[in-house]
């Protein structure tokens, strides 16, 4: 019998827990009757309503056209990106020859372009070097983790979460600990549970704002509430801010680096969802952090030397970003406002409509909102996840378990779907409930 010396890492295969990976499960599951209705995944790209604006589309096309741009960039970001004004690779070829033999370089060789962006809404503005230029919002999950994952230290993730979070902290050593979101608080965070949960080892905590994946938004109020909690336990925050402006409800939105004076900030941003651009894969970290507290720890001298060891969004991309964010019109913005509260307001009617489900919280905010299951009410179903395994079956409809972000028999349904497409999920998910509600249940329905 042969003998290899080598085999499969057990432990990644253990820590892979995906919206992707759940979506081909339940992929498989489905009914070879219907059209498939996706309400599992939220991806904008999905409602023929929203449509990217054609300033990203002519802005990636000069950068590519131009030959200026087929090179390899620059370790932070290509300049195009990093400042206001243009270079192309031969300019900042030169740039990177001097930095590298002692030269320094103001804020024009930095990514002053999506420091100007955000600064607009922080009272503490930032520089171009505050700011790292990354492909999407996940690769800068898999960037700032490991750069603070000393040996026995610890994070603090909301429960429920994003699942990538607690994946890499597996992967890089970090123990996880959960802290819980209140659902008849308006998902806010319990202050009291934090606490709790930190000691000494206690590095960090994770902030989703607007939250996915429970359709919140914030208070002003709240937020300096977490940051002086972070303050008190002497950890910073790493601010999820990938649905940062998608907020249609009372509570506008709120950046955390706002209170950055407070506690120190790691922002994590991308052009998903505000721009309708998920396949562009072009994201951001920024340090919000005016005491230089990143700087006095080693936290900023990490992420650069990461940054050195990883990948870099195409350079034409990092070209483009620019004109991408200075040249859309508030119009844009506000008609996929008016769409996403739309489908949200008529997705959260529709659920009282249904037995045996509860949407504890109107959502307000980003793109997805949490629902529980009262399997009380229901014959057959043994768990969420056997809930949506026999929804897909039935009725070809995917909706993501609650527990793979972090709430067992909870569902995270989006609703980042055209109208028509919501109507039609809903009355199927209502069909499937009252198909498998206890007889007293559907005596009252």
């Amino acid at each position: 019998m042969e003998k290899w010396k080598f085999q499969g890492n057990q432990g990644l295969k253990s820590s892979a827990v995906s919206v992707r990976g759940v979506f081909n499960v339940l992929m498989q599951s489905i009914s070879k009757e219907k059209e498939v209705v996706r309400l599992c995944r939220v991806d904008p790209t999905d409602n023929p309503l929203f449509s990217a604006d054609p300033v990203a589309a002519h802005a990636v096309s000069t950068a590519a056209h131009s030959g200026n741009f087929n090179c390899y960039p620059p370790t932070f970001g290509l300049p195009q990106a990093r400042s206001a004004h243009l270079l192309d690779c031969r300019n900042w070829l030169v740039c990177e020859l001097l930095v590298i033999n002692g030269f320094h370089f103001d804020g024009n060789f930095r990514n002053r372009a999506i420091a100007e962006y955000l600064s607009r809404d922080l009272p503490n503005k930032l520089s171009a070097e505050d700011i790292y230029v990354t492909d999407g919002a996940t690769q800068a999950i898999d960037i700032i983790l490991p750069v603070f994952a000393t040996p026995g230290a610890n994070i603090l993730l909301p429960r429920p979460g994003y699942p990538q979070y607690e994946t890499r902290a597996a992967l890089c050593g970090l123990e996880v600990r959960h802290f819980d979101l209140l659902p008849n608080s308006s998902w806010e965070v319990d202050i009291d549970s934090l606490e709790a949960l930190a000691d000494d080892k206690t590095v960090a905590m994770v902030l989703i704002s607007p939250s996915n994946p429970c359709g919140n938004v914030f208070t002003y109020q709240h937020l300096k509430r977490v940051a002086e909690t972070a303050r008190k336990l002497g950890i910073f925050v790493i601010s999820d801010e990938v649905y940062a402006h998608i907020a249609f409800g009372s509570n506008p939105f709120v950046p955390m680096g706002v209170f950055s004076s407070i506690a120190p900030v790691i922002t994590l941003g991308s052009i998903s969802k505000r721009w309708i651009l998920p396949g562009w894969r072009f994201g951001w970290i920024a340090t919000c952090d005016p005491h230089g507290i990143f700087q006095k720890t080693g936290i900023a001298a990490n992420i650069e030397s990461y940054m050195e060891i990883t990948s870099d969004p195409p350079t034409f991309m990092q070209a483009a970003i620019p004109e991408i964010l200075e040249r859309i019109n508030d119009e844009f913005y506000s008609k996929n406002l008016d769409i996403t509260r739309e489908a949200a307001n008529a997705l959260y009617e529709r659920f009282k409509e249904i037995p045996s489900l509860i949407c504890p919280h109107k959502p307000d905010g980003a793109m997805a909102v949490m629902v529980q299951i009262n399997l009380s009410q229901i014959e057959g179903i043994a768990d969420d996840v056997d809930f949506c395994v026999k929804l897909a079956k039935e009725e070809s409809l995917l909706i993501l378990p609650g527990v793979i972000v972090g709430l067992k028999n909870w569902l995270r349904v989006s609703f980042g779907l055209e109208r028509s497409a919501i109507e039609e999920g809903l009355s199927r998910l209502k069909a499937f409930c009252l198909r498998h509600a206890k007889m007293s249940q559907q005596i009252s329905a």
